[in-house]
C-alpha cells in the first residue's frame, strides 16, 4: 500500500512517523513545495531574530526520512485525481496512491486589498515569507504589520528586534479581543505601546500604494491617512490551505470536511491538522483548529485509521500558549472573550491582577464547577489544571488547592496567598 501525505508540517509528519511505527511494509510519500524537510514553524521569529538558524528547527536529522523509509518528494500539487488515485503537479509530474492523506495546513489571508500582490507585501507563515521579510531589511526603517492576531505581534517583535519601526493595524479597539477577555487585552496593549510599536487600534487598511516599480512604498488606512513603509505583513488571520482541490470531488466548505475519523467524503482521502474541518466539533472550539498540538494529535489518530482502524479524533481539554514580547500566557478549557455576571448556565469568572498589571490569574466557572483558566505573566501545571477540568472541581476547592498548580516557584511564594485571598473575596 502508497501512503501518500500533502505537507510535512507537525500534522503530516506525526501522522507519517506513526504510520512507521504501525507497519513496516507500506509505502509513504511525504510531498511540500515549502521545504525539502519537516522544521518547526513556530520557529520562524527566532530565525529572523538570529537566535537560531533554520537547520536548528528542524527536529529530525536529515538521515531520519532515509532510515524509515518515508520518501520526501518536493513539489507543488496543482490536482488531485480522486477516481484515477494521481496526484498531479504544477510541471505536469504524477504520483499515485492507494491512500491519501492532506495535511497541507494554512495560508494567510488577503480580502482583495489594492496593492496586495506587490513586492514586499507578504504573509509571515512560510520559509518563503521569511525570505521576503530578509530580502526586503536591509535599510528598511518602517514596516506595517496587519492585523492583531498571534503572527502579527510576532512580526512587531521581529521587526522590532532589528530596529524597524512597526506600525500595527488592528480592526479591533483592543489587541486580540476577540479572544482575551478585556482586562488581558488592556495589558497587552500596554506592553505593545511599551515596546514603541505603532498600535493603531479600531483602524483598517485600504490600500497599499505603488511605488512605480511594483514595490510597496505605503498604506493607506482608513482614516484616510499615508503611512510610508518599506514593507507590508499581511498577518490578518489564515484560512485552510486547499484551493488546488477544486474538481478534485473532496467536500470543502472553510476546510477539508471531515468525519470524526478525520475521512473525507472521498473513498480512501484522509484531512488533518489546519486544513481539516471536522463536521461536528465539540461544543466549545470551532470546525478548524490551527494549532500545533491538534495536528500532532490528528496525526496519531489518521495513522491508525490509514491502516484499517476506526478511531475517533479527541482533542481532549483546549489548551493554547503564546508570548507577546516578554509577557506570557496560557490557556486551559473554556475562556471566552466575555463572561457574565452570574446569571445561570453562562460562564463567569474570578480575576486577580497583580500589583503594576503584568500578571493576573482568571479562573472561569460554570454553575460553581471550575471550566478554564487564563493566565497571564505566569504559569500553571498543564495536568492540575486539564484534571481540575476534567473532574468538574468546584471554585471553592480550586482555590484550597491552587498552590498544586503553581509552576513558577517563585512566583508562588510571592503571591499564591493574595491571589487565593483575592478570588475568595470576589466568588
Amino acid at each position: 500500500m502508497h501512503v501518500v501525505i500533502i505537507g510535512n508540517g507537525v500534522a503530516g509528519v506525526t501522522a507519517a512517523r506513526h504510520l512507521r511505527k504501525r507497519n513496516s511494509h507500506v509505502r509513504i510519500s511525504i510531498i511540500s513545495g515549502e521545504s525539502e524537510h519537516h522544521w518547526a514553524r513556530t520557529a520562524l521569529m527566532y530565525i529572523y531574530m538570529g537566535h537560531m538558524q533554520f537547520t536548528d528547527t528542524k527536529p529530525y536529522p536529515d538521515p531520519f526520512w532515509k532510515k524509515n523509509r518515508i520518501e520526501l518528494v518536493r513539489g507543488w500539487v496543482s490536482l488531485v485525481e480522486t477516481e484515477a488515485k494521481t496526484i498531479r503537479f504544477e510541471g505536469g509530474r504524477t504520483l499515485s496512491y492507494d491512500k491519501l492523506l492532506l495535511a497541507t495546513g494554512s495560508r494567510p489571508n488577503r480580502f482583495g486589498w489594492p496593492g496586495e500582490e506587490l513586492q514586499r507585501v507578504s504573509g509571515m507563515y512560510s520559509v518563503q515569507d521569511l525570505a521576503r521579510l530578509e530580502a526586503a531589511s536591509p535599510g528598511l526603517r518602517h514596516a506595517a504589520v496587519i492585523g492583531g492576531g498571534l503572527i502579527g505581534i510576532e512580526l512587531a517583535e521581529m521587526l522590532h528586534s532589528r530596529g524597524i519601526r512597526a506600525s500595527m493595524l488592528v480592526r479591533e479597539s483592543s489587541y486580540f479581543s476577540g479572544v482575551l477577555p478585556d482586562e488581558e487585552s488592556q495589558m497587552v496593549n500596554e506592553v505593545i505601546l511599551e515596546q514603541g510599536i505603532d498600535l493603531q487600534l479600531s483602524t483598517n487598511l485600504t490600500e497599499i500604494l505603488d511605488d512605480g516599480q511594483g514595490q510597496a512604498c505605503a498604506i493607506i488606512n482608513d482614516k484616510g491617512e499615508r503611512i510610508e513603509v518599506g514593507f507590508v505583513g499581511l498577518c490578518a488571520g489564515v484560512s485552510p490551505n486547499v484551493a488546488f482541490l477544486e474538481g478534485s470531488g473532496i467536500e470543502v466548505s472553510t476546510g477539508v470536511v471531515v468525519d470524526s475519523q478525520l475521512r473525507t467524503n472521498t473513498v480512501d482521502v484522509f484531512a488533518i491538522g489546519d486544513c481539516a474541518e471536522i463536521r461536528e466539533p465539540g461544543a466549545t472550539r470551532g470546525k478548524v483548529t490551527a494549532v500545533w498540538y491538534t495536528g500532532r494529535m490528528m496525526g496519531e489518530t489518521v495513522a491508525e485509521n490509514l491502516l484499517g482502524g476506526a478511531r475517533d479524533y479527541n482533542p481532549g481539554i483546549w489548551f493554547n500558549s503564546a508570548k507577546f514580547f516578554d509577557l506570557e500566557y496560557q490557556v486551559y478549557g473554556e475562556v471566552p472573550a466575555a463572561t457574565s455576571k452570574g446569571e445561570e448556565e453562562s460562564p463567569a469568572s474570578l480575576l486577580w491582577m497583580a500589583p503594576g498589571g503584568r500578571q493576573s490569574v482568571r479562573i472561569v466557572h460554570r454553575n460553581g464547577a471550575v471550566i478554564g483558566f487564563n493566565l497571564m505573566g505566569t504559569r500553571y501545571r498543564h495536568r492540575v489544571c486539564e484534571s481540575w477540568i476534567q473532574e468538574q472541581r468546584s471554585v471553592e476547592y480550586v482555590l484550597k488547592h491552587l498552590n498544586d498548580a503553581q509552576f513558577d516557584p517563585e512566583f508562588s511564594r510571592r503571591w499564591t496567598r493574595e491571589i487565593q485571598q483575592a478570588l475568595e473575596a470576589s466568588a
